[in-house]
C-alpha cells in the first residue's frame, strides 16, 4: 500500500530562503513524469537525473515509500513545480528575505527526489542534484541573514510565525565532504511543527534531505543524511 503524501504548506513557506531544499512532496509521478530522466549531465557534473535516481535509498527505517521517486532536471521536478505555484500564494512579513540564500543556474541540474512518510504525518525527502564542487561548497557556506531568523508568512487567510536555526555543519566527516543543518519551528494557530534541513556535499553532487514533523530532531536529521549519503556512494560510479 502506497501512502499519499499531503501538501506541507508551511515547509514550503522556508523554501523561499532555503532553496534549494524542496520539501514538497512529489505527487507518486513516475520518473518520467518529471522530465528525461536519462538527460545528459551539463558540462561540469558527472551524474545524470537516472544516475541520481538509482542513488536514492529505497527504505528508511520506520517509514514507507510515497510513490516512485521523481528525476528530471531540477526545474522539471513535480516538487519544484509545485513550490513555483505556492510561491505565488505565499506573502512574508519580510518579502527581502524571500530570495537571500537562492543560487540561480540551477534549473537545469540533474536531480532526483524521494519522498518517505510516516502514518502519523512525520515525513522526510531526500534528494540529489548533480552539481559541481564549487557549487555545492557555495551552498554549503550559505547562511539565513540574522535579520530573517524569525518571520512571518501567510497562505490565503492562514498566518504563521517561523523561527529559524543555524545549527552549523561539518567539514569533512560522516556527512559527507561537508555539510550545513538548518532548523525550523513553525506555529500556525495552536499548532507547532519543525522541519530539519541537512545539505551535504558528495562526489559530484548535492544532497538535501528535508525531515517534517512536530517532534522531529537534528539528531533524526542527520542520521537520515548519513544513511542518504552512505547509500549514494556505494551506488554511484
Amino acid at each position: 500500500m502506497v501512502i499519499a503524501c499531503r501538501r506541507i504548506t508551511a515547509p514550503l513557506a522556508m523554501l523561499a530562503i532555503l532553496a534549494p531544499a524542496v520539501a514538497a512532496c512529489s505527487g507518486g509521478g513516475s520518473p518520467d513524469d518529471g522530465g528525461d530522466a536519462g538527460q545528459a549531465a551539463p558540462i561540469g557534473t558527472g551524474y545524470t537525473s537516472d544516475q541520481l535516481r538509482q542513488a536514492l535509498p529505497t527504505e528508511l527505517a520506520g517509514y514507507q515509500r510515497a510513490g516512485e521517486p521523481d528525476a528530471g532536471e531540477y526545474a522539471s521536478l513535480t516538487a519544484s513545480q509545485n513550490y513555483a505555484q505556492l510561491q505565488r500564494q505565499i506573502t512574508l512579513d519580510k518579502p527581502k528575505c524571500s530570495s537571500t540564500s537562492r543560487i540561480s543556474g540551477l534549473d537545469a541540474a540533474p536531480s532526483a527526489l524521494a519522498v518517505f512518510v510516516k502514518p502519523s504525518g512525520q515525513s522526510v525527502s531526500t534528494m540529489l542534484m548533480g552539481v559541481t564542487g564549487p557549487t555545492a561548497e557555495q551552498q554549503l557556506r550559505v547562511r539565513v541573514p540574522a535579520g530573517c531568523r524569525s518571520f512571518r508568512s501567510k497562505v490565503g487567510d492562514q498566518w504563521s510565525t517561523h523561527e529559524v536555526i543555524e545549527a552549523g555543519g561539518q567539514n569533512t566527516g560522516s556527512l559527507g565532504l561537508g555539510s550545513r543543518t538548518v532548523g525550523i519551528t513553525t506555529v500556525t494557530g495552536n499548532t507547532a511543527v519543525r522541519t530539519w534541513y541537512v545539505l551535504l556535499r558528495g562526489r559530484g553532487y548535492l544532497g538535501t534531505i528535508t525531515l517534517y514533523g512536530p517532534n522531529v530532531t537534528r539528531t533524526e536529521a542527520e542520521q537520515l543524511a548519513k544513511t542518504t549519503y552512505q547509500h549514494a556512494e556505494r551506488i554511484l560510479p
